[in-house]
């Protein structure tokens, strides 16, 4: 017998606004979609915190013995700057900002993207497809929505008629919205636009001579609306119904409503039974903007250099810290925080690190059983990871009283202890142990000449005006949890 079926799973349901009993269409299987990033830019920390918790979800799926396709895409075409019909595409942007390809512009950032979240320890996703690898999907998907008098073409353009759809469907019911209120609070069409009505949104944008991304249609050379794409892959890799589909906050209106209307209106049925939505991050209380200077990058975290931190943490103490918040919740980043997350991390290692060598004796005089079983009931209850890293930490405290004399353990409970810290630890919450296991003296001899390697091929690096590789070498031993400093007389370092 698997894991799943001993333990019954609830989700928080966008959709119904209700915890759920989660039991997935196929008994065995999920298919999980997540919407990933549009590589514009490097990774935003808001967006880690997204993915990360998706991570988790993906993570605890697999713990409990479920084959799990995880789809994620890379939106490389389509999204415009104001996330609507107007505007110039992110993408196209950049590449024209910086006089290079747009193709440069996407994998320079989705190449940032993978090694931020390889640091963060990342479980890839099954599927990461792009949206330019399904150009004939979504050019089949809108014949599909016109051919069902859906949609409609003017100037080479295509729009999704919202009026027509709700006819028959409800366009809003994810966001709580209705067309009523959408068309109150919409300010008139300005006699410019293609569109009939101000609430319709593209399926297939004309391109403007300038625009440097396009792609031949029935319509016109042009693009595909940005909400199309997920709708063309979630549905090809995962069918026209599936289990779970997750994103930010907010993309659920518009973005995720109008796959729900683009998927309703080509197959017929309602493409997804449990909406995932994760919360926002916040920065010392503040809403996290480049244009406020109230921002900070991933690897600024790991490398120190930014005005915001008083030193670097390291992914996996960074990575505690956001699994320490309920991913429906809001969660404020500051040096305070991580501050204590660090010393809650390095607590929780320093248990695991005793384990082993915990005495056993013939009782225990803690009921391992019940504790077990309250890890799985946390993660059961919509993967509340706070009240579980809770939990680890009465586990924490039995096995300090054993190492003490305080408490005693048997050896099919000490067995037991183990593997589940273990599971939920490294397994499910995605920790990793860097840098706590060399305290011995031998350890710390060995970690030093590592580094005094790493900075003399540094060194080298710089004298040869090598800066790429010289960045490297400090960025990586930054990401670790080794800081160097350079000096008047050399270079230093020290482990966080």
């Amino acid at each position: 017998m698997q894991l799943y079926q001993e333990q019954n799973i609830k989700i928080y349901n966008s959709l119904s606004g209700n915890k759920e009993l989660f039991e997935s269409i196929t008994d065995g299987y999920i298919g999980m979609y997540v919407c990933g990033p549009t590589v514009y830019s490097n990774v935003h920390l808001g967006n880690v915190r997204t993915f990360m918790s998706f991570d988790m979800i993906f993570r605890y799926f697999k713990h409990l013995g479920y084959k799990v396709r995880y789809v994620r895409n890379i939106t490389d075409a389509g999204h415009l700057e104001n996330d609507a019909d107007e505007g110039e595409d992110r993408i196209a942007k950049k590449a024209r900002l910086e006089q290079i390809e747009p193709m440069e512009v996407v994998q320079r950032y989705t190449v940032d993207f993978h090694n931020i979240l390889n640091k963060f320890n990342f479980l890839p996703p099954s599927i990461e497809p792009t949206a330019t690898g399904h150009i004939i999907e979504q050019i089949e998907i809108i014949k599909e929505i016109i051919d069902k008098g859906l949609a409609y073409e003017v100037n080479g353009s295509v729009y999704f008629d919202v009026l027509k759809f709700n006819e028959t469907r409800t366009y809003g019911k994810l966001s709580k919205r209705n067309v009523e209120d959408l068309i109150h609070n919409t300010r008139a069409l300005d006699g410019q636009s293609d569109k009939k009505n101000p609430q319709d949104f593209a399926l297939w944008k004309k391109a403007e001579p300038q625009h440097i991304m396009r792609w031949p249609s029935p319509w016109s050379d042009g693009f595909p609306g940005w909400h199309l794409e997920c709708t063309a892959m979630s549905t090809k890799y995962l069918g026209e119904q599936f289990d779970i589909h997750g994103g930010g906050m907010d993309l659920k209106f518009p973005h995720h409503e109008c796959e729900i209307a683009q998927a309703e209106a080509c197959n017929g049925c309602s493409p997804v039974k449990y909406w995932m939505h994760a919360n926002m991050l916040t920065l010392n209380g503040k809403k996290m903007a480049k244009s406020t200077g109230n921002n900070i990058l991933p690897g600024e975290i790991f490398t120190g250099e930014n005005d915001i931190l008083s030193k670097a943490f390291s992914p996996s103490v960074t990575r505690f810290f956001m699994m320490q918040a309920h991913y429906r919740s809001i969660l404020d980043f500051s040096n305070d925080a991580l501050e204590a997350s660090e010393k809650g991390f390095h607590k929780l290692m320093e248990a695991i690190d005793v384990i082993d060598d915990l005495p056993k004796g013939n009782t225990s005089s803690f009921d391992i059983s019940a504790w077990k079983q309250r890890c799985y009931d946390a993660m059961n209850d919509d993967f509340n990871t706070p009240i579980l890293i809770a939990t680890l930490f009465e586990a924490v405290k039995f096995i300090n009283q054993t190492k003490e004399g305080k408490a005693e353990i048997s050896a099919e409970d000490h067995t037991t202890l183990k593997q589940t810290v273990h599971a939920f630890v490294f397994d499910v919450l995605g920790l990793t142990a860097v840098g706590t296991a060399a305290s011995s003296e031998d350890g710390d001899d060995k970690l030093s000449g590592a580094v005094e390697l790493l900075i003399r091929l540094r060194a080298e690096a710089r004298a040869n005006k090598d800066f790429a590789t010289s960045d490297k070498i400090r960025d990586e031993l930054a990401a670790l949890g080794v800081q160097l400093k350079d000096g008047k007389e050399g270079t230093t370092f020290s482990v966080n």
